[in-house]
């Protein structure tokens, strides 16, 4: 149930990156130093957080709650975008990062502290025994920010207790977000990536899976017709076109206005071939990096860790551009755009580089009055609004952001079409610690089965069927040289399990709180599922 957070007991404030913090001294419910107000409001939510900074720049503010805990209490955090095989349970670490929110549990009691979705500051938890502390980064890039005369909403905080420590992250999952986006039905699709690899395919291959996933659905997810431009309704499976159509190689950046010239010439009639065979287009691209560049202004400073050139997103022009790229896209006639990269592409760096430090120091972007949360989140607002009616699909994108602006999101970092291993540790993981996220925030991906001679099937089929009881979206990588009788019967009763769901979950772990790939799972009607994840001999 809700306990809504009182004022914090002590407040501090950081002013350039780096630097040490400065006390800041409470008055009538405000606290204040160096020239920082903060301003905690308690509204209907929770604890609104505000934070001004006229005469200079900011970089933390720092909310400390006297919130003693009992000897042997244990903690789960979330991930700053994807997770990547690192959701788990842990005992008292004062300076583990927890980023978004987090739970605490000890034997009959527990309680989950965090802040609603889109705000104005990338927001991370420590606990320990004594308190809780709510760190809010305000950098814009890897500098301070300059706010000027504006008075920034930071964060409302939300704070909730119960007994069993699942139930608890549900409730509070759902007090942080009150408009998501799931998609209305189960999500279900076939991915080239875990065979091609974004190599040697064209449209022929893409065409025949579509025809793959259309024949393995035949009547339980499907049953749309479509009549020359339009479908008569939106049950249909998707087919997927992943990185490898578009010039520059594996994912790449753009200019998204052409396929490979000589094999994908004309995008538009692949979506209508896709959709003539019974399926939903999808496209995938990277709109926040260019492969080669036209207007060097366009560009980001700071690190550059791959080839691709990242784009400057607090930028009005390259906004405007990506509005223009996901509008052709959808205009060629695709009904899902899952858009990647966006995370690297602003900070230089995945998620377990994103520690108490974004990004690297030093850096600003051309608009430093912004921070580096309010950047993306108008980016993602950029794609939501150019998007229209089609699906929005978030990959290395900050889900704690993005909910209520992508339909679909990827919560885990890549399963593998060539090493089982990797599929256990982060689809797996990501699945088992995220799912509560499943249409509280959008519909949940953990990425896709791969059906491939490299990875066993065996396992790859229990990971298909847990993927199916969560009702979460459920995309498969079929390599025509695996496909079987066998391996089709599997598919078609992991779909039919799916179907079932009607895309809500209908099996949650049993023991998440001593494993970071849950074996045990309990299933609505009270019954027991197990699943036997490890190969006989593990991965070194």
């Amino acid at each position: 149930m809700p306990a809504f957070p009182a004022a914090p007991d002590v407040a501090v404030a950081a002013t350039a990156t780096g630097s040490p913090p400065v006390p800041l001294a409470g008055s009538d419910g405000r606290y204040s130093g160096a020239g920082i107000p903060v301003t905690p409001t308690p509204a209907a939510a929770g604890l609104d957080i505000a934070v001004a900074c006229p005469a200079g720049e900011i970089s933390w503010v720092g909310l400390r709650w006297n919130d003693p805990k009992p000897e042997g209490t244990t903690y789960f955090g979330d991930a700053w975008e994807r997770s990547y095989g690192d959701l788990q349970w842990r005992g008292d670490q004062p300076e583990r990062i927890l980023p978004w929110y987090f739970v605490s549990a000890a034997p009959g009691a527990s309680a989950g502290w965090g802040v609603r979705v889109r705000p104005g500051a990338f927001c991370s938890w420590r606990a320990d025994a004594a308190g809780t502390t709510l760190w809010l980064d305000l950098h814009s890039g890897g500098s301070p920010v300059r706010l000027g005369a504006r008075r920034l909403g930071t964060a409302t905080v939300v704070r909730v207790e119960g007994d069993d420590p699942w139930t608890t992250l549900e409730t509070l999952v759902e007090a942080m977000c009150e408009d998501p986006l799931p998609s209305r039905d189960p999500v279900l699709g076939c991915n080239n990536w875990y065979y091609a690899y974004g190599e040697n395919f064209g449209p022929d291959q893409i065409l025949r899976d579509a025809d793959t996933i259309v024949e393995l659905a035949g009547d339980r997810i499907g049953g749309d017709s479509f009549t020359g431009d339009s479908f008569t309704g939106d049950r249909a499976p998707y087919c997927v076109v992943d990185a490898g159509w578009s010039d520059g190689g594996h994912a790449p950046g753009g200019p998204w206005d052409s396929g490979t010239a000589g094999l994908f010439d004309d995008m538009p009639a692949l979506a209508r071939d896709i959709a003539g065979r019974g399926a939903r287009p999808g496209i995938w691209f990277r709109p926040a990096a260019l492969t080669s560049v036209r207007d060097e202004s366009l560009l980001r400073a700071g690190p550059r860790p791959s080839r691709e050139l990242p784009l400057d997103l607090s930028r009005s022009e390259v906004l405007a551009q990506v509005a223009t790229d996901v509008h052709r896209l959808v205009g060629w006639g695709f009904t899902l755009l899952k858009h990647d990269f966006s995370t690297l592409d602003h900070f230089g760096q995945f998620g377990p580089g994103m520690t108490s430090r974004l990004t690297d120091a030093g850096w600003s972007p051309a608009d430093n009055t912004r921070t580096n949360a309010e950047i993306l989140l108008e980016f993602y607002r950029t794609i939501r609004a150019a998007a229209g009616g089609a699906v929005v699909l978030g990959c290395n994108t900050v889900g704690h952001l993005a909910a209520g602006l992508v339909d679909v999101q990827r919560i885990g970092d890549d399963t593998s079409g060539r090493e089982w291993e990797r599929t256990r540790r982060m689809g797996i993981n990501a699945l088992a610690f995220r799912l509560p996220q499943h249409r509280r925030f959008f519909t949940v991906d953990a990425d896709c089965v791969p059906c491939t001679p490299q990875t066993p099937w065996e396992r790859n089929r229990e990971f298909g069927d847990l993927i199916a009881r969560t009702g979460s979206a459920l995309f498969f990588s079929i390599d025509p040289g695996a496909r079987t009788a066998g391996t089709d019967a599997d598919i078609r009763r992991i779909i039919g399990t799916l179907a079932d769901t009607a895309g809500v979950p209908a099996i949650r772990p049993a023991d998440w709180q001593a494993t970071t790939t849950p074996r045990r799972w309990t299933a609505t009607d009270g019954t027991d599922v197990s699943y036997a994840w490890d190969e006989p001999v593990p991965a070194g």
